[in-house]
């Protein structure tokens, strides 16, 4: 029998919603809470590469589903994406009661999630992630939003799903290079909450609908205490400050799961130059990135052009730099008094091509 997990997020106003993690959840458990939700009409929002996959099965399953189809990337993840998506909701009559599910990975979570919580000040959403990344990070916490050409996600806000179904059956398709993103951000999940976890990524790999489920539970529970980051959640951000530069800076080239992997680097080498962990940490945290074949350097930017990039970072308040690191395995800490040279110093460590 198929393993399942449910866990539980605390969200608006205490109101609780449901994160389901197991096979087979898109063939039953989705149109079961579908049918039962009494909604108007329901929206499958998906991409170009996951709608004949699953997209199309999904809305067979879910009578009279609309099913919008946006292209597949980060490049498109924008307000111009967004327009089109409430052109496709009011062509099939979309109202305030109508269901928008979210079918994808991150970019879809966003993108969906964002039109849904302005498109008429809001309508129910469903978060159906296919991606690891996606199920282990982006569809928890109700954060949607879309990108500017000045940065990352800077036009957004905070939207809670009515449930979350994840269905490790996607993951099948999912291709190898996607897999390694999520797995980053696995990792960056030990890291800042489950030292077992991220012990045991380093030596073993753990059956893959745990893992999932005990990430996921890791932001559950951080996402629960500080829906609105007001400052628990931030520690989420381990390893993004330098992500987020590495992209914009590349002008999206990297896939982001990629660009986590060389941020968590980053910071855990940071970590140690500053005197704030032990000796070790670093060293432990290149060979698990490394056990999963994700990289741990980067090229193509300069370490000045990345500085410039993190200027632009919503994490940062009033031109002041402030970082996600650690004191060890399962303590992270925000730090606000980060100099600019110690930055610098260990972007040139990183870089390849320098």
């Amino acid at each position: 029998m198929a393993q399942h997990y449910e866990l539980s997020v605390r969200g608006a106003e205490g109101r609780r919603y449901p994160v389901l993690v197991g096979e087979g959840l898109l063939e039953s458990r989705l149109p079961r809470f579908v049918a039962e939700g009494g909604f108007s009409r329901v929206a499958v929002v998906t991409n170009e590469t996951v709608a004949p996959l699953y997209g199309e099965a999904l809305c067979e399953r879910i009578p009279g589903a609309a099913l919008i189809v946006v292209p597949d990337g980060e490049q498109y993840k924008t307000l111009d994406t967004v327009r089109t998506i409430y052109d496709a909701l009011l062509a099939h009559g979309a109202d305030r009661s109508t269901l928008v599910v979210a079918l994808g990975g991150g970019v879809i979570g966003d993108m969906a999630g964002f039109a849904a919580a302005t498109f008429m000040r809001g309508v129910p959403l469903v978060q159906a992630p296919t991606t690891l990344l996606a199920m282990v990070d982006a569809s928890i916490g109700g954060k949607v939003g879309v990108d500017l050409p000045q940065g990352k996600n800077l036009a957004g806000a905070f939207k809670d799903p009515l449930a979350v179904f994840a269905d490790v059956t996607t993951l099948h398709t999912l291709p190898v290079d996607e897999q390694q993103c999520g797995m980053a951000e696995v990792i960056k999940t030990g890291l800042i909450g489950d030292a077992d976890l991220f012990a045991r990524l380093g030596n073993h790999a753990p059956d893959r609908t745990e893992m999932i489920a005990r990430a996921a539970a890791i932001k559950a529970d951080i996402v629960g205490r500080d829906r609105l980051e007001g400052g628990l959640r931030a520690v989420l951000n381990l390893g993004h400050t330098f992500a987020h530069a590495l992209e914009q800076a590349s002008g999206y080239a990297w896939k982001h799961g990629h660009a986590v992997a060389v941020g968590l680097m980053a910071a855990a080498r940071l970590s140690e130059r500053m005197g704030l962990s032990d000796g070790g940490l670093a060293d432990a945290v290149e060979r698990t990135l490394e056990r999963w074949m994700l990289p741990t350097r980067f090229s193509g930017c300069t370490p000045d052009a990345l500085w410039e990039a993190m200027r632009h970072d919503k994490k940062w308040q009033g031109g002041s730099a402030r970082f996600v690191l650690l004191e060890g395995v399962g303590r992270p800490v925000i730090r606000a008094d980060v100099p600019r040279d110690d930055v610098l110093a260990v972007l040139e460590e990183l870089r390849e091509d320098a």
